[in-house]
């Protein structure tokens, strides 16, 4: 990184341990149950682009081994250059080759069939992919109904932000499993955790379905 980008750097973690520590067991409790609207901790600093929910989350799960995928929006801002220099991350070519994705809201996301979704003998070196979005919350109109691992009947999650024909595409993700993609979705503010085991439908009203 040049001297320059250096300086424009805000800070990242307020105590390294701790803030990372309280980051990565708020995203174990959203994989643990999928579709559960969970705030993220106040414990970092964040860029100027990009939602602080996904900056926290990404500064927490990745390192220096790392491969990540910056969406258009955030590619060349401020958001890579604070991402890089606090985890030693290295930039990915394309969506296909790396291990995180963070896409902006607005962006395209990428199709995630395209994405790495690891093997059948090391399925868990696959892709995770972080899709901010306009709004998260679990009311029962227009929601998509979750089922699977860690829901215990069906779990309503409404979004604002993702493509139109995500839940075809979330099918095919989840038939691919031991292989798949993991994704979370991220307000400023909040995640859900979408893991490839859960299943998803579009119901208009989850107390009619």
């Amino acid at each position: 990184m040049k001297t320059d980008e250096l300086q424009q750097v805000r800070p990242g973690f307020h105590d390294a341990a701790l803030g990372s520590q309280a980051v990565f067991r708020t995203a174990l409790s959203a994989l643990s149950h999928p579709g559960r609207v969970i705030e993220m901790p106040d414990v970092s600093a964040l860029p100027r682009h990009g939602h602080g929910a996904a900056a926290m989350l990404l500064q927490a799960l990745v390192d220096s081994d790392c491969a990540v995928w910056l969406s258009p929006t955030l590619a060349g801002t401020d958001a890579a250059a604070w991402l890089r220099f606090h985890t030693g991350c290295h930039w990915a070519p394309s969506p296909a080759a790396a291990r995180f994705l963070w896409v902006a809201e607005g962006d395209a996301m990428p199709a995630l069939a395209s994405l790495d979704a690891g093997t059948d003998e090391y399925p868990d070196q696959s892709a995770t992919c972080v899709v901010e979005v306009n709004s998260l919350d679990t009311s029962d109109a227009n929601a998509l109904a979750l089922t699977g691992p860690g829901v215990a009947t069906e779990q309503p999650l409404c979004v604002q932000g993702l493509p139109d024909d995500f839940v075809a595409q979330w099918d095919a993700n989840h038939r691919r499993f031991p292989r798949g993609v993991d994704l979370f979705l991220a307000t400023p503010t909040h995640i859900a955790g979408l893991p490839r085991t859960t299943r998803a439908r579009v119901v208009s009203n989850l107390q009619e379905a």
